[in-house]
């Protein structure tokens, strides 16, 4: 028997790891030895903290090095990192580590560079809520993705990527047990990046599909 799938709210519960960094050499030390947690906030926790705007920059320490270090070129070679795309925060990790010694040795004057702010290394707790709301079958999905918290979002398309033994979101998971049928609808819903986005916007994406996906079937396509 297929089990009903719980929907669950989230929110981030912020903390200092202890660890700063006032230039590059500093940021690197950082890097080597705080915990995956932290790296995985600096990339992901901006989508649970309110913003007024768009960052220009898509994690925090390519935001640092430049209003900090006022070193684009390092900048946009950060910015351009998707975690989506490595198997693991330690490979990532070992990434981010590869392109500040890049840096390092192009240009020696930019190893010693004092910021203009330092970067203090965060961490952060998942704080999971259940919503008490429960869904039996596909076309609960279907009826109920267009009001599900961002929270939730986060949760269960994002974090779980990081949960699962799978590396797959919680919808995905449940849609395949589910049968064969549900293959294309998954198949495009793993197909979502939802890093260059924001919660709302992937919302959005995931209910077009869906949605897309009830309408074709009801057509026969």
């Amino acid at each position: 028997m297929i089990k009903p799938f719980k929907i669950c709210d989230s929110s981030l519960i912020t903390f200092t790891t202890g660890v700063s960094a006032q230039n590059l050499r500093e940021l690197r030390q950082g890097l080597l030895n705080v915990p995956e947690g932290s790296i995985y906030h600096h990339f992901w926790g901006r989508f649970l903290h309110p913003q007024f705007d768009e960052p220009e920059f898509n994690n925090d320490f390519a935001s640092w090095v430049q209003h900090s270090l006022h070193d684009r070129i390092l900048a946009e070679r950060l910015s351009v990192v998707n975690p989506v795309e490595y198997n693991d925060l330690e490979e990532l990790r070992t990434h981010l580590v590869d392109l500040i010694e890049e840096r390092i040795d192009e240009s020696e004057l930019i190893e010693w560079k004092t910021g203009e702010f330092q970067f203090t290394f965060l961490n952060s707790q998942l704080l999971v809520i259940d919503t008490e709301t429960i869904l039996n079958n596909p076309s609960d999905l279907m009826n109920k993705i267009d009001g599900l918290s961002e929270g939730s979002i986060f949760f269960h398309f994002i974090d779980a990527r990081r949960r699962t033994k799978e590396h797959v979101d919680d919808f995905s998971n449940w849609l395949s047990d589910h049968g064969d049928e549900y293959n294309n609808l998954i198949a495009n819903l793993a197909a979502l990046d939802p890093y260059f986005s924001s919660l709302k916007h992937l919302r959005r994406m995931m209910a077009t599909i869906i949605h897309t996906y009830i309408e074709q079937s009801i057509n026969g396509n």
